[in-house]
């Protein structure tokens, strides 16, 4: 399997850390219980600790569905491919407008897909690279050739699941489970893939489902399908609930290792790409992996873009010529569930 074209579509409204402790102060002015300019100043802290500067949001009479149709149309042209060659979208992630159908079936009606099967698939940050495993088990089956992964991480609209609640904060205790919601950005990605002869990518997977309820959005009645648990919804039903520092923490022994059960040849990776959950956090894993030079940063433009996190950072780096035909690559991905998954392949 190779990698034809990834291409990431951000939206024009560019956030900084200041806009982001101006809506907080806006926001909980009237609500907050304590030294709110306190609690400002520790939450511009925390985002420069992070290694936040800037995010990107839809600005007013921008769609979603217009970046994702213009990012794949361009990932299609610098494929050199046409629609009908596509047989197989899948779209990922955890920005969507719809339950049911799949947001595949919209996707593939807005950019003109006739000959595609469509369906989703759902898991949280590691939801792209998942979809890239299962991409490859199905070209070894012989049935497909084309497929085009695509994304739609567009999550702070008003009303969603960041907006206006998560702005709200009560308390200086709040921002242990609300703190990841002002680093988060928005984008839009599309990747192409097809089946080919080149080396095989590899993947390694672990599961920690013992730590679900670190990170979650609810939906109503959710609690007939999980066991309690004091930290599901701590900030409302239907809003982003993290314990970002916690899962961080937790989750460094079990990253190491699943990187480390990867078996990749360190000295000859070129390129290591991510998720964008912290520029700091990743660079110290990076670094303790040996590959703290060849790390690709976009945490710090973009913000955390979710599942887009490693697809825009490959975006970013084929943009700008850093990686090339026959560089090994590898991804490392933490996400809630928790999972963490390493992977390596080359261009």
């Amino acid at each position: 399997m190779k990698i034809r074209s990834a291409v990431a579509g951000l939206p024009s409204r560019t956030v900084g850390n200041a806009d982001i402790t101006a809506l907080i102060a806006e926001h909980s002015a009237d609500s907050f219980t304590g030294d709110l300019d306190d609690a400002l100043r520790k939450v511009e802290y925390y985002l420069k600790f992070a290694g936040s500067d800037t995010r990107q949001w839809l600005d007013a009479g921008e769609r979603p569905i217009d970046l994702l149709r213009s990012a794949a149309n361009k990932a299609l042209e610098q494929a050199e491919l046409r629609r009908e060659d596509v047989d197989l979208l899948i779209y990922t992630g955890i920005g969507r407008g719809f339950i049911e159908p799949g947001g595949a079936y919209h996707t593939a009606a807005a950019i003109g897909l006739e000959n595609a099967h469509c369906f989703d698939i759902l898991d949280a940050c590691m939801s792209w690279t998942r979809a890239v495993q299962v991409s490859e088990s199905l070209f070894r089956t012989g049935q497909f050739r084309t497929a085009l992964i695509v994304n739609a991480e567009f999550n702070l609209r008003w009303g969603g699941v960041v907006f206006p609640q998560l702005f709200r904060m009560p308390r200086l205790e709040a921002l242990e489970s609300i703190f990841p919601a002002y680093t988060l950005g928005e984008a839009a990605t599309a990747t192409v893939l097809t089946a080919e002869d080149n080396e095989p990518w590899e993947f390694r997977f672990a599961s920690r489902p013992d730590l679900a309820p670190l990170c979650n959005v609810t939906l109503e009645g959710y609690e007939g399908f999980c066991d309690p648990s004091d930290k599901l919804a701590a900030n409302g039903v239907g809003f982003f609930t993290s314990f970002g520092f916690e899962m961080h923490e937790q989750g460094a022994a079990d990253a190491h290792a699943v990187f480390e059960r990867l078996g990749a040849p360190v000295e000859e990776v070129k390129a290591l790409f991510t998720h964008a959950s912290s520029k700091r956090y990743w660079q110290g894993m990076a670094d303790k992996a040996g590959l703290g030079s060849v790390i690709h940063h976009v945490f710090d433009r973009t913000g955390n873009v979710v599942s887009a996190s490693v697809p825009a950072a490959i975006a970013s780096a084929l943009e700008q010529d850093l990686v090339r035909p026959g560089d090994r690559a590898v991804g490392w991905v933490g996400s809630a569930g928790m999972s963490f998954g390493a992977f390596t392949f080359v261009f």
